[in-house]
């Protein structure tokens, strides 16, 4: 027979998820960002177009809905985007793995039956897995019963012509959640808190996110 504490483990993530959907309106998306800026290098009103990698090119339908998502980030940070006349290039990539929530008891979820994760967009690899949300899904295998999301979205500008790198900023989220297309545009929108002037070091931003009840 499974130990209490281990019964209270495993089933606690659910009862989160199940309080969330149930009763909650709002709730909030808490993210670590880091930034790093070229002072006065990023004028407001400046103007922007997306540089996609080699490998986003790959899949374009994905590489637009990133962008969409960020270019919404974007042009509430005050930038424009101009594809005729940019003055500078964003690159933009997000990541989100699957893994085994640190609440699950390790005696049921351990062995051989891993837990895959899955890219979508970000620097290197990028792939997708589909289950539940589409290019938003699951793990490669079943979906685990105590899963834990990591997610990190990235925002690089450069200068056009001398390719020079003016801003980059990260910011990474974590929780049991499975609501990446609801997240990653807030996430972004946390990646530019306090462009084009961010503080230094990395630093919590919480942005609350509305949700509708069930």
């Amino acid at each position: 027979m499974k130990p209490a504490f281990s019964v209270l483990r495993t089933f606690l993530p659910l009862v989160l998820v199940a309080s969330l959907s149930g009763c909650a309106t709002s709730w909030v998306v808490d993210s670590d960002v880091k930034s790093f800026a070229s002072p006065g290098a990023v004028a407001p009103g400046a103007t922007y177009r997306f540089d996609r990698l080699p490998s986003q090119q790959a899949d374009g339908a994905r590489q637009e809905s990133l962008e969409a998502m960020a270019g919404a980030a974007l042009d509430q940070a005050g930038l424009r985007r101009d594809d005729a006349k940019p003055q500078y290039t964003a690159q933009i990539g997000a990541r989100v793995t699957a893994g085994l929530s640190p609440w699950a008891d390790p005696w049921l979820y351990s062995g051989p039956w891993g837990y895959g994760g899955y890219g979508y967009g970000g620097y290197g690899y990028y792939g997708r897995r589909f289950y539940g949300g589409g290019w938003y899904g699951g793990p490669v295998f079943a979906p685990p019963a105590n899963p834990w999301y990591e997610r990190e979205v990235s925002i690089v500008l450069r200068e056009v012509g001398s390719n020079r790198v003016v801003y980059e900023t990260r910011a990474r989220n974590d929780g049991p959640y499975n609501s990446s297309a609801a997240i990653l545009p807030v996430m972004f929108q946390a990646a530019l808190q306090g462009f084009p002037n961010p503080p230094q070091g990395e630093r919590r931003v919480n942005i609350e996110l509305s949700t509708a009840k069930k």
